[in-house]
């Protein structure tokens, strides 16, 4: 590993590395008592910025992919599941869980899957959603949205669509799509209000959400989050719970439950979180 490449805890390889680093768990559990900002994104990190770290890493992953290494973590999928996709697919799984689950996709719906990175949510919802629905993902980095759609291929999809955009500006009509599912992608937007109240626009009224992500404990302030880890690794930028909620019902949605499946970091858990539009 480069000591360019931003590690899974925070910062670059060698920060991680380094003599009494905040990235060691010990280290860093004592940084976040005492509201240090030893390592992760800086708090004056713009939001532009924040978006091209975090284009760059998942451009880099999609890249590695490609030419064969396990970028991800398949194992958040079934035997069943897996067995109806391609291996690179598999190798570009950079969820923190399985949206489907909770989705409940049904024959003839349409489901938008934001930030679909190499495909994998959007293929294996376009076997739920069958030939009379239609999965789209959406992807801001030209090399995952490339393997995506070589992924397609390789599957034999045909109700799937693919489309370059930023989910703060999602490029489909009003009410045009009956499920929302994303995995692991919403905690890296620097606005995420304007990614809720896109969900909400582009959702039929009656539609809903089935969303994995990283969320954090509600004690855990932003600058602390910043310490646990950098926004490109899904901890920096990720809301508390009652944030998360309060973000949902701000945008319009109602019914807005998140609920922790498993521990991601210091504070932070892997959570699934549902909403409906009235």
């Amino acid at each position: 590993m480069s000591d360019t490449t931003t590690s899974p805890c925070c910062g670059s390889a060698a920060d991680a590395a380094a003599e009494g680093s905040c990235c060691a768990a010990a280290a860093r559990t004592e940084a976040v008592a005492a509201g240090a900002t030893c390592c992760g994104t800086a708090a004056d990190t713009t939001g532009a910025e924040i978006r091209e770290q975090v284009r760059a890493r998942y451009a880099d992953a999609a890249v590695r992919a490609a030419e064969g290494s396990r970028c991800g973590n398949g194992d958040l999928y079934g035997a069943d599941e897996r067995g109806q996709l391609p291996e690179a697919a598999l190798r570009a799984s950079l969820g923190c869980g399985n949206p489907l689950r909770v989705a409940d996709l049904n024959p003839g719906e349409t489901v938008l899957d934001l930030g679909s990175g190499g495909g994998i949510d959007v293929l294996l919802s376009a076997r739920r959603v069958g030939p009379t629905g239609t999965a789209h993902g959406l992807d801001m980095t030209d090399e995952m949205l490339e393997l995506a759609r070589r992924n397609a291929a390789e599957a034999g999809a045909t109700n799937v669509e693919f489309h370059k955009g930023h989910i703060e500006n999602i490029p489909l009509p009003d009410a045009s799509v009956d499920v929302v599912i994303s995995n692991c992608v919403i905690n890296l937007s620097a606005d995420k209000p304007a990614v809720f109240a896109e969900m909400h626009r582009v959702l039929h009224p009656g539609g809903r959400i089935g969303i994995s992500d990283v969320v954090a404990e509600d004690h855990l302030t932003p600058e602390q989050r910043g310490v646990v880890g950098d926004w490109s690794s899904c901890i920096a930028g990720a809301l508390s719970r009652s944030e998360y909620l309060d973000g949902l019902t701000a945008a319009g949605f109602v019914d807005p439950t998140v609920e922790f499946t498993g521990a991601y970091a210091q504070g932070m858990h892997a959570a699934i979180i549902r909403a409906r539009r009235p």
